[in-house]
């Protein structure tokens, strides 16, 4: 059986599974003997069940979380998008080529599309509204500016058993 095109059932994971993948959320950098302490399994277990989930598309890989303030993005824009019929793919992809743009998705009720993006000031947001808001397709759009994050996490946790 070729793993890497298996489906895992969230199911399937157990709670050995579930706390590694939490410390691992916590700091992907740690390393396996610190896990297997942290929850209490062998090092070579870490290993097998990291590989496992790996192989199985559940860890997809790791990153660097960057702070965006710090990065000079200063304002997050959500915006929803209604696209002409036949258009939602062409101009998604190209929205989404922008660097500002962090998110786009397809959604159900009033609008097409729903836009996460991130501006270093108000003129850049001007800049954004003007030139990717209103790309060819675009028939409508709204803008709105965050004005306070209170959570902002783009990592899910694996749900529990119940």
């Amino acid at each position: 059986m070729n793993l890497k095109h298996r489906v895992v059932n969230p199911m399937d994971l157990d709670e050995t599974d579930r706390a590694l993948l939490a410390a691992m959320l916590e700091d992907a950098r740690t390393s396996q003997r610190a896990l297997a302490r942290k929850v209490g399994i062998a090092q070579g277990t870490v290993l097998n069940r990291i590989r496992r989930m790996e192989e199985a598309g559940i860890i997809k890989g790791y990153s660097v979380i960057l702070d965006p303030t710090s990065m000079g993005w200063t304002m997050t824009i959500m915006a929803g998008l209604r696209i002409v019929k036949g258009r939602m793919i062409d101009v998604q992809t190209k929205i989404a080529a922008d660097p500002r743009v962090f998110a786009v998705y397809d959604v159900t009720g009033e609008w097409d599309s729903m836009v996460l993006a991130r501006v270093k000031d108000r003129e850049d947001l001007d800049n954004l509204a003007k030139t990717v808001f209103t790309l060819d397709g675009v028939s409508r759009s709204f803008t709105h500016v965050v004005l306070n994050t209170v959570k902002e996490d783009g990592m899910p946790k694996p749900p529990s058993e119940s």
